[in-house]
């Protein structure tokens, strides 16, 4: 079952949301002297990758003992608007100033199939395994239609088995994404969705709540096999799950 965690308001879950992210931090690199992470894109955890950088922060955790990946990316170059990585390098790593060898970026600019496959390789050769890594931590948002990180309703990557991280052109963006599977998302020790707002209420309500089709609500597909599920919510998010 997922574990609910729900904010008052959103200051309270950009706070909450930072510790969260943070305490595993602290928990992942006491225990294996090393952090993994994998970022999520859009809008909602911005604010929190921009608390992340704050001199609070900073000082509670050595992030030179943190590797930080990104769960999907928009196939743009690096300082395109779009891009989930230029977003996170302004919010946090500038900031923060984070060394340049702990972030892995996905090459969006790169042929989709390429560049997917190269992440591939780059994730089996730094987490030394063939089998699907285990993250400490990956954070996920939601989109309106249930998306999560680029697994979109209906598309060939939510049939992805064996493959780490995919390709794939989402018709109604009409644009190429790369993306991590779901059995790679569920390998992880901790997942960790970000959603936030009223206009999510509903679609949190349909992904933990209603009839389980993960081909048409995809977020419904997490459910890590030996790790933890957690969901960060504010208020108005939460509203029909109370």
């Amino acid at each position: 079952m997922p574990q609910l965690h729900i904010f008052q308001d959103n200051p309270s879950f950009v706070r909450g949301a930072a510790d969260f992210i943070d305490a595993h931090a602290a928990q992942a690199i006491a225990a294996r002297g090393c952090f993994t992470l994998a970022l999520a894109g859009g809008g909602t955890p911005k604010p929190i990758y921009a608390r992340l950088a704050t001199a609070e922060y900073r000082t509670r955790t050595d992030w030179t003992r943190a590797q930080i990946f990104f769960g999907d990316e928009r196939c743009v170059p690096p300082d395109d608007a779009r891009s989930n990585y230029r977003m996170a390098r302004e919010a946090w790593f500038g900031p923060a100033a984070l060394p340049a060898a702990t972030i892995h970026r996905l090459r969006g600019e790169d042929d989709p199939a390429r560049a997917a496959l190269a992440y591939e390789q780059e994730l089996a050769q730094l987490f030394r395994t063939q089998t699907f890594p285990a993250f400490d931590l990956i954070l996920l948002g939601m989109g309106d239609n249930g998306h999560t990180a680029s697994l979109f309703p209906g598309t060939a990557a939510l049939r992805a088995t064996t493959r780490w991280v995919v390709p794939q052109y989402v018709e109604v963006m009409q644009t190429w994404r790369v993306t991590f599977t779901a059995p790679l998302i569920n390998a992880a020790r901790s997942v960790a969705f970000l959603v936030e707002g009223a206009p999510k209420a509903q679609m949190v309500w349909n992904v933990l709540r209603g009839i389980y089709q993960p081909d048409v609500l995809p977020a419904q597909m997490i459910q890590p096999l030996n790790g933890e599920l957690h969901w960060l919510v504010d208020a108005a998010a939460a509203e029909k799950i109370r």
